[in-house]
């Protein structure tokens, strides 16, 4: 063949296209392996836009609803009231008692004014009364020492003791209160008349109070074996309910006591709470005392 012949020949196939080339017997290994496309990467989706809550628009002004009228009237406002704990005296001992008064912030006079008074008719009825002349007055408060002029003076020394044992526990029932000093005298307080109080005593319920049942009869005493009676009365005398307890101490020692007493009556009625000593001698009731109350039926 020709120079001219070969070259037009190699031009002729190499301008072949190559799928169209006829394939040869023999095996040439695994045909290469064309990369994968590059991938442009897609950018995420923004998050949607939530719009805020709109408000709507408030309604024109116009006729609407109107508001319940405001009441410009105030009605009859309840006076508020404080209950004091009052000592008088009944048999040659100190005895209390509860009144409630309209509120006032000055309770030391309130109290002392009170206790000078002297017992309601239903009080004087258990045999209470004061020794207490008008006039006194706290005329100063400070660490816990209530100052009282002008001293209660006059009468027998037994007496004067009395006197100032009913300021002394009446004053120290408010917390600020610890001691009475009078006039220029040392401060007292509760333990100072010890013997002063009598056998039983009966912190509760108060003279004249409404009560219901269980009633709860507390208070302190010193007496045999710290045995303790208390019965109810109805309307007619007649007991309508009787119980005994102990006190913390006894014989020779004074402790608290406290029980609640259960009872039934048919309608409210006038009633008495009695709170004694059994005698060790011959069971007779000693050392008694009598609250009037109001008894309530059973609710």
């Amino acid at each position: 063949m020709s120079r001219p012949t070969v070259v037009a020949a190699l031009l002729a196939a190499a301008l072949l296209p190559t799928g169209c080339a006829t394939p040869r017997s023999g095996s040439l290994g695994p045909a290469p392996t064309a990369p994968p496309p590059a991938t442009t990467p897609v950018a995420s989706a923004p998050p949607p836009i939530t719009a805020p809550p709109t408000t709507p628009p408030p309604p024109p002004a116009g006729p609407g609803p109107s508001a319940p009228p405001t009441s410009t009237t105030a009605g009859p406002a309840r006076p508020e009231t404080v209950t004091v704990e009052l000592w008088y005296v009944r048999d040659g001992r100190i005895a209390p008692t509860r009144r409630t008064r309209p509120a006032t912030v000055a309770t030391s006079r309130l109290a002392l004014a009170e206790l000078a008074a002297g017992p309601t008719p239903v009080e004087a009825a258990t045999g209470l009364s004061t020794l207490l002349p008008a006039g006194g007055e706290v005329t100063g408060i400070a660490a816990g020492v209530a100052t009282v002029a002008p001293a209660p003076a006059g009468g027998d020394p037994t007496t004067r003791r009395l006197r100032e044992a009913q300021v002394v526990y009446t004053l120290t029932q408010f917390p600020t209160v610890r001691q009475v000093r009078f006039a220029a005298g040392p401060p007292l307080g509760r333990g100072d008349y010890p013997d002063l109080l009598p056998p039983i005593l009966v912190t509760g319920p108060a003279i004249g109070e409404r009560v219901g049942s269980p009633v709860t009869v507390a208070g302190s005493a010193d007496v045999f074996e710290a045995t303790v009676t208390v019965r109810v009365l109805d309307a007619a005398g007649q007991a309508v309910a009787t119980a005994f307890t102990t006190a913390t101490c006894g014989t020779g020692c004074r402790g608290d006591y406290r029980i609640a007493v259960t009872y039934r009556v048919p309608r409210e009625q006038a009633g008495t709470i009695e709170v004694y000593e059994v005698s060790a001698d011959d069971g007779t009731r000693t050392h008694v005392v009598t609250v009037p109350v109001t008894l309530t039926p059973p609710g």
